[in-house]
């Protein structure tokens, strides 16, 4: 779905449109509300947005895609639900559940040097593994602070680029980085914990 083909319809009013809008950026949206007020306050801010969206979709301007357009009205509309005051962003936070793992597991790129073994098998056995899987790396999402967690959604699932995160989130790349990183290793060692022991 390209700005190109869905703008049109948008502005024509086609309701399909802003189904296909909302399903395919609510989570990014989330993830920026998310990182700036909490989790408390991100669904209202999300729908504040929603709300600036539909308002304003006629002064669109095509400066910047669509996906960048809406990601700056959600964080400007977080922003204002703060009235100015800056997150005070926390880079020591708790441990992960077991432990961190070194520098050393992975690439420039915060990929893994090795990847562990991953499964491929549709044995029942196998199925419920990465059922299990699942539910633990959720539980290791749902323990990382909020700017960790958003940090790492808006980059892995999301695609976003660091600098994009950084304009959204008003951090630097250096805060990026290190927020990112420290995501990336708790995720990789609830991950290679299970692969260890089969369980979380």
């Amino acid at each position: 779905m390209s700005d190109d083909d869905l703008l049109p319809r948008l502005l024509a009013g086609e309701q399909q449109a802003f189904r296909e809008l909302v399903a395919t950026y609510q989570g990014a949206m989330r993830a920026v509300a998310y990182a700036i007020v909490g989790s408390r306050h991100a669904d209202e801010v999300v729908q504040d947005a929603w709300l600036a969206v539909v308002r304003n979709l006629d002064g669109f301007q095509r400066r910047s895609s669509l996906k960048t357009w809406l990601l700056t009205i959600t964080a400007n509309t977080a922003k204002s639900r703060l009235k100015q005051r800056r997150r005070e962003v926390l880079l020591d936070d708790l441990p992960a559940p077991h432990g961190t793992l070194g520098g050393e597991r992975f690439a420039a790129d915060g990929h893994w040097l090795t990847p562990p073994h991953a499964w491929h098998e549709d044995s029942p056995e196998a199925l419920l593994g990465e059922d299990e899987l699942r539910q633990c790396l959720e539980k290791t999402l749902a323990s990382l602070s909020e700017m960790q967690a958003s940090v790492l959604l808006l980059r892995e699932r999301q695609g976003l680029e660091l600098e994009e995160i950084c304009n959204l989130l008003e951090l630097s790349l250096s805060n990026v980085r290190v927020l990112l990183h420290r995501a990336r290793l708790k995720v990789f060692a609830t991950l290679e914990h299970f692969e260890e022991t089969g369980q979380c």
